[in-house]
């Protein structure tokens, strides 16, 4: 026993030296990272919310040498595929971090839905004016409450029809459609508004009742048809770029908190550059996915001429019915946002 604690004394000098030896030389000692947090995402690793998880991450770690580091769960892993769930669990703390489309955070935070309101941009440059702007602090703000830091929005694509047979080319043509939708009150009444049979149906079940012929479509940006390969069930890919949707990064109050105040900037600027990258290159591939969806035998429908003006019509007549839920106020800055961008 006396060997044995002389050398265990023996050890701790040595260390102790070691280390007087590494401070007077300058040499760093080993260091590991200080905060180490979990994202989540919906989506594969391979898709586009998962290779902006993936360049979130290793922009934290380059920005804040590795003091902090971010790992990234993909496919829903973390919250059991459960996306209402998983907005719970990143209040209570369960969840670290998330990224999660805005149509799911209009059930907890209803002012989320003025960036789904039907035809609202006209084009991606008043969109991600607007995320990145006045209404989209706003936005975030917003989620305190929630126990959420949010760190920033990131566009997804406008969102379009595909139906098995049924070309969209009229407004008239949305009539008697049975398309599958988010479970979100803005998206159900827009079809119903344009005529069409709108059926919300967990994501999970779209194949199948595509395939089965218990609806006739659905509608999202698309990627999604592409990598779900909806193409071996639907003919059509209808570009009617009817609402916009985006992506929200954010952090749990208590995971944020975890971050040492001298990183907490430098995780803030990770999330702004791939927010950046991620929107310049999700516009590019819009063009590219639609390719891909002709060469697998889609036909792609655009308006006939005077036709999108009537959709718009339809749809924007809507936007009373939603103004008690989002509030009169936030709707009429957002919407005189867009007017002066």
């Amino acid at each position: 026993m006396k060997k044995l604690n002389t050398t265990r004394r023996a050890v701790m000098r040595g260390i102790a030296v070691a280390a007087m030896i590494a401070a007077g030389c300058g040499i760093a000692a080993p260091s590991f990272a200080q905060t180490s947090l979990r994202l989540a995402v919906p989506d594969p690793a391979d898709s586009s919310v998962g290779r902006a998880a993936t360049r979130f991450a290793e922009l934290v770690n380059e920005k804040t040498g590795g003091e902090v580091t971010i790992q990234v769960f993909p496919d829903g892993v973390l919250f059991g595929k459960d996306q209402n769930a998983a907005i719970n669990q990143l209040g209570s703390g369960a969840l670290d971090g998330l990224i999660l489309a805005t149509s799911v955070y209009a059930s907890f935070e209803p002012k989320m839905n003025a960036i789904s309101l039907p035809y609202l941009f006209s084009n991606y440059d008043q969109l991600k004016a607007y995320l990145a702007g006045e209404p989209g602090q706003e936005l975030l703000t917003s989620l305190d409450r929630l126990n959420i830091k949010g760190l920033g929005f990131f566009l997804r694509t406008f969102r379009d029809v595909t139906t098995r047979d049924r070309a969209i080319t009229k407004a008239e043509d949305f009539k008697g459609l049975t398309l599958r939708t988010p479970n979100n009150p803005l998206f159900v009444r827009l079809f119903q508004a344009l005529g069409a049979n709108p059926t919300p149906m967990a994501f999970s079940e779209v194949y199948s009742a595509l395939q089965l012929k218990a609806i006739d479509g659905q509608e999202n940006p698309v990627e999604v048809p592409y990598n779900n390969r909806l193409y071996e069930v639907q003919g059509q890919l209808n570009m009617t770029q009817h609402l916009a949707d985006s992506f929200l990064l954010g952090l749990s109050s208590t995971a944020w908190a975890k971050i040492p105040e001298e990183h907490q900037d430098a995780v803030q600027e990770a999330a702004e550059l791939m927010i950046s990258e991620h929107d310049a290159e999700e516009i590019r591939q819009e063009e590219e996915i639609i390719g891909k969806l002709k060469e697998k035998g889609m036909q792609v429908n655009d308006f006939a001429d005077g036709e999108l003006e009537k959709v718009q019509e339809i749809a924007r007549g809507i936007y009373g019915e939603f103004e008690d839920k989002i509030g009169a106020d936030f709707m009429k800055k957002s919407i005189d946002f867009v007017k002066a961008n």
